[in-house]
């Protein structure tokens, strides 16, 4: 009967004595209300679209620029977590509890929570209430990694923060072609093989086409909100082979002379003011001619799978516009492009073609050594068969990413790159269409804005004031500052105050034109490392540094970043790699005791919920029925064709196949498996730096046991399927998704503690 306390009405004993009460209805909307198309390119620099001076071919982005407006002064913050927290919520990324990207871990502070703040309304969550459909697709990143498993917690999901329908993946990247989806509340297979066509890409936009043709079939006067963030540009760099030769030959001439060339089409386009300075290449890169012809040829390799992945993308977004205008809804939608920050660094100074462990050799930058993380570079003894790789960049088995060269190109003509606060890191391409709200159709505006700001302009656009308290958390208030008066206003002076910048110690303030900034590096002091000082309002590229010769406005600003950093919770710095950050690991992490239980059957385990198995010796054991002699099929798969493992019964045998970097050995078992109940299980103890012994067992009786000459390592796609191995196949030996004929009662796996690096 509680209900009956806030019944608006009366009620009698019949209709006749009783009058009704509904609660008010959201706001209406007589179908004039414009819908939001939000995109959200990943790590793609400055310089990279075709209307911010690139030579890549990205007609369709183009086109939004040619009937809306350029921003040559955006920023965003140097990762892709922040920079969509602070997107999503218009605060400040530190204040909203995601001071760094969300799969590090909830550091025990405020400011990296890696959780959005509930105080910090996203803006599905004020358009839903405002009588919006909400839709998210493709990359959230927004979540603790423990969190992102069929088991959840969902409170940080894109359906529990405002969003009705979801499609795409829950953590920081994914491989194109064998992505792990989450549909809505639950984990989702791709619809299709990429044998038979699939790209992510594709899928994503076939998705947001059906979501919009769902709401307006039923409901055509009520307006969405979309938020589109694509996988790329994010590595793996994956895309059908066409695409790729169609760029074969275009860089040929080196990243020094193409690097060149965008900054002229930059000149030439407006998007870039005449006296800018095209610095020098960043530390660690060589100059084009210092390497080897086959080098050369690798590495154009990279960069045109790169173009082709862009212009692929581009014309998957292209089909998105052409619905929207087949349905006469293109002129009525709000469209914000823009790309969560610069080109990335991760392929280190040779680009890397699959994925694997740090390469040993790196290279000094500016006294700060940075080696590649997703992958191995191509070693020098393997350029014999330099076509057959070449062959392979871009397809299902390799996982390219491009080399700090063609980066700083992407970035042009800005220094350094994705998790830095200089230029190359913050400063990315943003259109605003709107037909409706905006006049000077293809202009450029140079007004200092971030990404804190997207959120009160689309606010401001729709008429909308926030709400004090939503879901009834009292909200922080919003930081950023509309730039809708820059529509009518080219010449006008920016209405952004300040902004600072911080990622894992580096950092950065703009203000009133000019910017101080400081690469921290690991160890070094935060109170006494150097800073740099640029007039960004007449040096665009940030190539002269005003240090030494301004040093009291050096010192004003470095005041003011401290200030500022104070008043939107930046504190306690730390930098993850340093011996002194003090950052501590939450107390009941996921399975710190690294034991894994799996009962059957059982969702599909992303990559970062995994077990761990490169970080020690392993054993598998598994109870299952073997029903007949023709029982077969996958008992646990880990990984993909790149690293990980899969345990497999096949003509009356156990196996295991042992890929690392995509070479696979197959070893096997010297006893046949008996009918009925069994225990069969598997041990992989690494020897010394190199080989490592498997041994399998049947109901602990020994069944064999081979050595191997390599040690397994975790792996950061395919995760684990118990039962089947659906996704990125491990082996050739069987054909996926080789589903076990018999029942799989429990599969556990134990990973013993090895630290790494004590083998020499």
């Amino acid at each position: 009967m509680s209900s009956l306390k806030t019944f608006g009405g009366r009620i009698g004993f019949t209709h006749e004595e009783s009058e009704p009460h509904w609660d008010p209805p959201l706001p209406s909307h007589d179908g004039k209300s414009p819908n939001v198309l939000l995109v959200l390119l990943d790590d793609t620099g400055f310089g990279n679209l075709g209307c911010f001076g690139s030579t890549i071919e990205t007609p369709n982005m183009d086109r939004l620029a040619e009937n809306g407006l350029r921003y040559s002064n955006f920023h965003v913050t140097p990762l892709c977590s922040p920079t969509r927290a602070s997107l999503l919520t218009g605060r400040n990324h530190h204040s909203v509890g995601m001071g760094a990207i969300a799969n590090l871990h909830d550091s025990g502070y405020p400011n990296l929570r890696a959780l959005l703040s509930r105080n910090s309304a996203t803006l599905a969550e004020m358009l839903r209430d405002e009588g919006y459909s909400t839709f998210a697709l493709g990359k959230w990143h927004l979540n603790p990694t423990e969190h992102n498993s069929a088991a959840g917690p969902r409170n940080g999901w894109p359906l529990q923060r405002g969003f009705d329908r979801y499609y795409g993946f829950l953590p920081g990247s994914t491989d194109q072609y064998y992505p792990e989806l989450t549909y809505d509340n639950h984990p989702v297979y791709p619809p299709k093989t990429p044998e038979e066509g699939y790209h992510v890409t594709e899928d994503l936009v076939d998705r947001a086409i059906g979501f919009i043709s769902d709401q307006k079939s039923i409901y055509p006067n009520m307006p969405f909100f979309m938020y589109f963030a694509l996988g790329a540009m994010h590595f793996p760099h994956q895309v059908p082979k066409k695409y790729i030769d169609k760029y074969k030959g275009r860089f040929d001439e080196g990243w020094d002379i193409i690097r060149q060339q965008y900054f002229n089409r930059q000149l030439e386009l407006g998007i870039i003011p005449e006296g800018t300075k095209l610095p020098p290449r960043n530390p660690g890169v060589k100059a084009w001619e210092e390497f080897e012809e086959n080098e050369k040829k690798f590495m154009c390799r990279l960069q045109e799978t790169w173009a082709g992945f862009l212009e692929h993308t581009d014309e998957q977004l292209g089909r998105l516009i052409d619905y929207l205008a087949s349905i006469s809804q293109l002129d009525n939608t709000i469209i914000v492009l823009t790309a969560d920050n610069g080109t990335s660094q991760n392929g280190g100074p040779y680009g890397v073609t699959t994925l694997g462990p740090v390469p040993q050799r790196s290279a000094a930058n500016n006294g700060q050594t940075i080696a590649a993380f997703s992958g191995n570079p191509l070693p020098e003894e393997d350029f014999s068969n330099i076509d057959e790789i070449l062959d392979d960049i871009g397809g299902p088995k390799s996982y390219a990413d491009i080399p700090w060269g063609w980066s700083q190109v992407g970035n042009t003509p800005l220094r350094w790159y994705k998790h830095d606060t200089h230029g190359g890191g913050v400063r990315v391409p943003l259109i605003v269409q709107y037909p409706e709200g905006i006049k000077d159709r293809g202009g450029i505006r140079n007004q200092f804005h971030h990404v804190s700001d997207i959120t009160p302009t689309i606010l401001e656009m729709l008429g909308i004031e926030p709400k004090s308290s939503y879901g009834g958390h009292t909200q922080m208030p919003i930081s950023g500052t509309s730039l809708a008066y820059s529509y009518d206003g080219k010449d006008l002076p920016t209405q952004k105050p300040i902004q600072y910048f911080e990622m894992l110690g580096k950092r950065g303030l703009w203000y009133d034109g000019w910017k101080a900034v400081t690469r921290h590096e690991a160890d070094s002091d935060y109170f006494t490392e150097q800073w740099e000082l640029y007039h960004i309002d007449e040096d665009f590229s940030e190539s002269n540094n005003l240090a030494e010769k301004e040093p009291e406005r050096l010192k004003k600003m470095i005041d003011l970043w401290w200030a500022e950093a104070g008043k939107y919770g930046v504190f306690p710095l730390y930098d993850l790699e340093s011996e002194r950050s003090g950052v501590s690991i939450q107390p009941g992490a996921y399975h710190e005791n690294r034991t894994y239980h799996f009962a059957h059957p059982i969702s599909h385990i992303p990559s970062s919920m995994s077990p761990q198995v490169g970080e020690g010796d392993w054993h598998l054991k598994s109870d299952i029925e073997i029903k007949d002699a023709s029982t077969e099929g996958v008992i646990c798969a880990y990984g993909s064709h790149l690293n990980g493992f899969s345990f497999f019964v096949k003509d009356r045998k156990l196996h295991l196949a042992h890929n690392v970097s995509g070479k696979t050995a197959i070893i096997s078992s010297d006893q046949v498996l008996p009918e009925g109940r069994i225990i069969a299980s598997v041990s992989v103890t690494r020897l010394n730096s190199s080989e490592s012994k498997v041994t399998f067992s049947i109901n602990a009786d020994d069944a064999g046991n081979a050595e191997i000459p390599v040690q397994t390592r975790p792996s950061r796609v395919g995760g684990l399927d118990i039962g089947q191995d659906v996704l990125s196949p491990i082996t050739e030996a069987y054909e996926p998704p080789f589903q076990f004929t018999g029942k799989i009662y429990t599969v556990d796996i134990k990973v013993d503690s090895v630290t790494r690096g004590s083998f020499v």
